[in-house]
């Protein structure tokens, strides 16, 4: 491989099919890639559904009923990595065997298994290890970060957001106002697009910043953005914020195990995300936490507690009177699922072996060789009856592992026959595909099989 491949995702591929003396946008192309292992696949560590197995599936459209499908869902549910099932027999069979004596035995003890993951964790958000701990739910724990987070006072009771966050999130600040009397529709300053534009320019989040800053008390704003695929500049604007004497949070749901992230050195006050989309832990799964080190002086902080916010050592002493944990762990309420903490170790196992730089790399050409292939395809000026319009970035240093694509029309026609066809990706009202290349598990070949599959659905579609 050549000092090319270093350069933009793009270059990157158009070096290699000229080196191999193949056509970029060719099946043959797409396969090399695979067997070459440039940039490893993990397939074989996943699970993949069987095209026999998805209901969706007319298995009268499909040539091998034991074929696997194309996933491109994992923005919304990873795939199973295959030790997930051993790990929780497991502690199944501890269950059976020794009962409550589970809790202090084994190599994951009940009563401490969020413990042994997170070291891993911490170094997939770029924390120190008492910075971050897996507790609750994503919504659970945003809402436990905003009891302390959210002080609102005369001059400072304002909260900045996403006019097209994700839903909860909008619950959860509205949530948060109403707890403390205040109107949403005065204290709620939303982030909107240019007109004409989907996506939002960093240098007008900073203007917003600057000019609402004395009145803004948090800043919450997700990492990635779950709509469009976009990758916001946290560090830039986390630093923003605090010039304006802002906290600032980050829902990084679409963001762990999907893009590199240094949440101690970017100073972020605090974060909080799910497990079950990039980080493949199963549907409903544990959330996660990060705390700067900063905050773990949290004697003054408003806050609520639970038992397990008590400190491990003393904990079962039941004094009732509680000496906080350190770090992230003292925002704990309860103990976490042994079953949950199993299928995340399963992964993360994964990401560690790999490293989420190397991933990264990865995602960058993912993406780059899926626009390319659209590009090649489809109308991308959204002016014919088959074109289609990116709402995700395409410069893949400002976006994830996703493509999200608008239709001029019939999008859910369209969806419905890649469906028919073992293509499993994610439709949005009104008029969006969102594709998830996930660098653990999707393959040059997965990409070159979905456009040509979707090329297919356009022309049967507007056939009929």
């Amino acid at each position: 491989m050549n000092d090319s491949t270093e350069t933009h995702p793009f270059c990157s591929l158009d070096a290699l099919a000229n080196e191999w003396n193949l056509d970029l946008f060719s099946e043959e192309f797409s396969l090399e890639l695979d067997k070459r292992n440039i940039w490893p696949s993990n397939r074989d560590k996943f699970h993949y559904p069987k095209l026999k197995d998805l209901s969706k599936v007319d298995l009268s459209l499909v040539e091998d009923p034991e074929a696997e499908c194309i996933y491109m869902c994992g923005n919304s549910l990873g795939l199973q990595a295959k030790t997930a099932r051993e790990y929780v027999n497991k502690e199944f069979d501890k269950w059976a065997k020794i009962g409550v004596y589970g809790h202090f035995e084994g190599e994951l003890p009940w009563a401490e298994c969020n413990e042994p993951l997170r070291p891993a964790m911490a170094r997939l958000v770029g924390a120190k290890t008492e910075e971050v701990d897996l507790m609750n739910f994503l919504t659970v724990n945003l809402h436990l970060m905003m009891v302390s987070f959210y002080r609102p006072n005369e001059k400072r009771f304002k909260i900045l957001l996403e006019e097209k966050a994700f839903p909860s999130d909008h619950y959860v600040v509205e949530s948060q106002i109403k707890l403390n009397n205040l109107n949403p529709e005065e204290c709620l300053l939303l982030l909107r697009p240019r007109e004409g534009e989907l996506t939002l320019r960093t240098e007008d989040i900073l203007r917003v910043i600057e000019q609402e800053g004395d009145q803004i008390a948090l800043v919450l704003l997700s990492g990635v953005h779950y709509f469009t695929g976009q990758l916001f500049k946290i560090n830039e604007i986390t630093q923003a914020a605090h010039s304006k004497g802002c906290y600032i949070g980050w829902d990084l749901a679409h963001a762990v195990g999907n893009v590199d992230l240094k949440l101690h050195d970017w100073n972020v006050d605090f974060a909080a995300w799910c497990t079950y989309k990039y980080l493949n832990s199963g549907a409903g799964s544990i959330g996660g936490v990060f705390l700067h080190e900063k905050h773990f002086e949290i004697a003054n902080l408003k806050k609520l507690d639970g038992w397990w916010s008590h400190r491990f050592d003393t904990r079962f002493e039941m004094s009732n009177k509680i000496e906080y944990a350190i770090g992230a762990s003292a925002y704990a309420l309860s103990n976490p699922s042994i079953l949950l903490c199993s299928c995340l170790k399963a992964s993360l196992d994964i990401f560690d072996e790999i490293g989420i730089e190397n991933l990264r790399k990865k995602s960058k050409i993912l993406t780059a060789y899926m626009e390319a292939l659209l590009n090649k395809t489809f109308d991308r000026n959204n002016n014919s009856e088959t074109g289609i319009e990116y709402i995700t970035p395409t410069d893949p240093e400002e976006r994830g592992a996703q493509i999200s694509i608008r239709f001029k029309n019939n999008v859910r026609l369209v969806h419905d026959e890649l469906e028919k066809r073992g293509v499993v990706c994610d439709f949005r009202e009104p008029d969006v595909l969102r594709f998830a290349p996930v660098p653990l598990y999707n393959t040059f070949s997965d990409i070159y099989k979905m456009v040509k599959t979707l090329e297919n659905c356009f022309k049967i579609v507007f056939r009929k």
